[in-house]
């Protein structure tokens, strides 16, 4: 092989020059992805709390955190957690509506009123003791439509989300110390009240501030004047080196979540209270109070699908999750019956500029695999980082197995053990039937096989 073969083909060098320009094109920041404190997708500070009059939303949290406990675990007649919450969504119908427009003007106070109000609507929904709910559930006006209206600013889907158990929900340690991971302490709001899930959000975490590398990364890319000079092409493989290495390492950060998330305390105690309206065949689908025809809006809750940073990746080596190009292995039979759309819709979950900043990459003129296609010398190193990636994927899905298709199979444990009530809701949990879902609602294993098949689909052949 000759130098000039590792160079790029003559079209690609008219492509250069007739599709490429830099002038005035955005930056980062525009997009509220934080380059310059490295905090890539997280806000620069952690959120404050809200002020008079949105502070009765703050009072109703705190106390939710106190009293509240899963209505599964509440079947089967009167007690004080059954009372205290009733009492408390009593308390949160005869809330006031408020008007939101205050808060309009700070993104911040924007991002908390989402926040706040999101783990309201959940607490409430999943708090409501399961043997008494006989149809659609009702969340009532007073969260409803100051959540609708925050929404609709934020530009995201009005319930709980990744942004707000993971990007903005986190408090410093030592506020007088710089924001970073061993900086940060995570779940200043917590469902079931455990270390699994605070442990759940802060390995969610990791791998978000792990992946601000890569977006340095992505930046780096978009701002080279040319891809097929020699300079360029060298710096090129460099960046796709930087980026393998990312990947490994987030691949090890999700790895060592095993270490610090019980699986059985995760599915049973901690993920429950993440569904969303109609997450299974069985559960009940909610009602916005006020709103004519809620199920027209995305309602799924949090899910790692939601994860900016993994589609910022996934747009950035030209995934295709929809399986619009023809790549080889063809798509099997499973690959086809997954949902394709998932990976959109859940980019409906994530805050506006977010979604704006993945719509930047997507669109940009020079992809990097149509770059390595066309040039041989970048082809290895591209492929390596969509390798590093399979393989990343392959981990999640012995993860996913680990913590959600495994203990959707769970055995009881005996009568008479501290868990029983988790025990009785296994029960009933298992005499459903169907197939086991992600938290998005969607059907797991399919999905997660299909987008790390979409992966391997992507590497180049010589």
């Amino acid at each position: 092989m000759y130098l000039i073969d590792l160079l790029p083909s003559p079209f690609h060098l008219l492509n250069d020059v007739l599709r490429v320009s830099l002038d005035a094109h955005p930056t980062p920041a525009d997009f509220d992805v934080n380059l310059l404190t490295n905090t890539g997708f997280f806000p620069p500070k952690p959120l404050s709390k809200l002020q008079e009059p949105f502070d009765v939303w703050e009072h109703a949290l705190s106390q939710a955190q106190d009293v509240l406990q899963l209505g599964e675990d509440l079947v089967g007649g009167a007690s004080e957690k059954h009372t205290q919450g009733e009492l408390w969504r009593q308390r949160i119908r005869s809330l006031p509506v408020l008007t939101t427009e205050d808060l309009h003007h700070d993104p911040q106070l924007l991002r908390r009123a989402h926040k706040v109000l999101a783990f309201l609507v959940h607490f409430y929904v999943h708090s409501i003791p399961s043997d008494t709910i006989t149809g659609p559930i009702v969340v009532p006006r007073s969260l409803v439509a100051p959540l609708m209206s925050v929404s609709h600013v934020l530009r995201m889907a009005p319930v709980l989300t990744f942004a707000d158990t993971v990007l903005w929900n986190w408090e410093l340690i030592n506020p007088k110390l710089p924001v970073t991971i061993e900086n940060m302490r995570f779940g200043q709001e917590l469902f079931s009240g455990t270390e699994d899930e605070r442990n759940f959000y802060f390995g969610s975490a990791r791998a978000e501030m792990i992946g601000v590398d890569m977006l340095h990364i992505f930046n780096e890319y978009h701002n080279l004047p040319s891809v097929t000079d020699l300079t360029s092409i060298c710096k090129i493989n460099r960046l796709l080196t930087r980026l393998t290495s990312v990947i490994q390492e987030i691949s090890a950060n999700v790895q060592s979540m095993r270490e610090i998330i019980d699986p059985h305390m995760f599915y049973w105690e901690v993920r429950p209270w993440f569904n969303g309206s109609a997450s299974s065949a069985s559960a009940p689908a909610w009602i916005y109070e006020g709103v004519s025809d809620a199920s027209t809006l995305d309602l799924s809750g949090p899910s790692a699908g939601q994860s900016s940073i993994m589609h910022a990746l996934d747009l950035f080596l030209d995934i295709d999750h929809k399986l619009q190009q023809r790549r080889y292995p063809a798509p099997s039979e499973a690959n086809k019956r997954a949902d394709h759309g998932f990976m959109e819709r859940m980019r409906r979950y994530m805050p506006g500029k977010h979604r704006d900043y993945l719509a930047y990459i997507a669109g940009h003129p020079r992809h990097v695999r149509e770059v390595a296609h066309s040039t041989p010398a970048i082809r290895e190193a591209y492929n390596a980082a969509v390798s590093e990636l399979k393989k990343l994927r392959d981990s999640h899905m012995r993860i996913a197995c680990l913590y959600v298709v495994t203990m959707s199979r769970s055995t009881v444990p005996p009568v008479g053990c501290p868990v029983f009530a988790m025990a009785q809701r296994m029960e009933r949990e298992a005499a459903k039937s169907g197939p086991v879902t992600g938290t998005g609602g969607n059907e797991l294993s399919l999905l997660l096989k299909a987008g790390r098949d979409a992966t391997q689909r992507a590497v180049l052949r010589n």
